[in-house]
């Protein structure tokens, strides 16, 4: 068997940026991945070319198994330093990018690889896929985001069930909960994924930078806080070229060219970089 690449990374023409977690056949979160992942997310912070993200996972199989348990032995003894902090830093920067982020989920995703779905903004899944939080029957429980991001998706009773269980869902029942946005077959995951993300990205960055802060915010800011936010969004927007473009493309009854830059990242504290 070849070694794996742990995660691939492409920029297309149109914008879209395609993350592949490629440690096949379960594409685990080793710590290679987490490395690799969390520098490809800091490369696209700062790439203006990025308009969408795309992540996905090599195979059919999984798009992430989670956790590799081979490694465990290794970090447990100061697991937040040794791994969780890493994994934290890579996935929550996915989630702070500013442009939207879909998940192709192209198999199983399980614990941690449920969690870098939930720092994505859109998930495709697979029809014959299954997701779930497994952890707590290792004796552990989802350290990475899914006991804060799943309940802040699907509401405190339905992630109880499923963070309490461990149990896995399938692709209908993930859709029913709101926890998917679309099952598709197998094959039409990624050119599902990728047909979208060229649509998002052909839109207005900074409209979209703006829209995914504030729906990301929502539930961590008081209503004059968001009310303020949205203001001063509003503000810079229409101060900005895609409004005078949107508005004559209307008029002109032809697809608008957007060009204005999305909104800047805003930069985490700095820590565990020796990771």
């Amino acid at each position: 068997m070849s070694n794996p690449n742990y995660v691939d990374y492409r920029l297309q023409g149109d914008g879209v940026a395609v993350l592949v977690l490629d440690n096949p056949p379960l594409n685990l979160n080793a710590l290679p991945t987490l490395r690799l992942l969390r520098q490809h997310v800091a490369q696209m912070a700062d790439d203006a070319r990025v308009r969408c993200v795309v992540v996905t996972g090599t195979g059919e199989r999984a798009f992430c198994a989670g956790s590799d348990v081979h490694e465990f032995q290794a970090v447990m003894d100061d697991v937040v330093a040794r791994k969780l902090r890493l994994e934290n830093e890579a996935f929550n920067g996915l989630a702070e990018l500013p442009v939207p982020v879909i998940a192709a989920l192209n198999g199983t995703a399980l614990g941690g690889g449920a969690e870098i779905a939930l720092a994505c903004d859109l998930r495709i899944m697979a029809a014959d896929a299954r997701i779930g939080f497994p952890e707590v029957k290792l004796g552990v429980f989802p350290g990475s985001g899914g006991a804060f991001r799943l309940p802040r998706l699907i509401g405190s009773a339905r992630a109880f069930e499923l963070l309490y269980t461990g149990d896995l869902i399938d692709a209908d029942a993930a859709l029913r909960i709101g926890l998917v946005n679309r099952v598709v077959p197998q094959a039409e995951v990624l050119p599902t994924a990728l047909a979208l993300a060229a649509r998002l990205a052909a839109g207005p960055a900074l409209a979209l930078s703006m829209i995914r802060r504030a729906v990301r915010e929502a539930g961590q800011q008081s209503t004059a806080q968001a009310i303020a936010q949205s203001l001063a969004d509003s503000d810079a927007v229409f101060k900005g070229p895609d409004v005078v473009e949107g508005v004559r493309a209307f008029f002109e009854k032809r697809p608008a060219k957007f060009t204005a830059a999305r909104h800047a990242v805003r930069r985490p504290a700095k820590n565990g970089e020796q990771s």
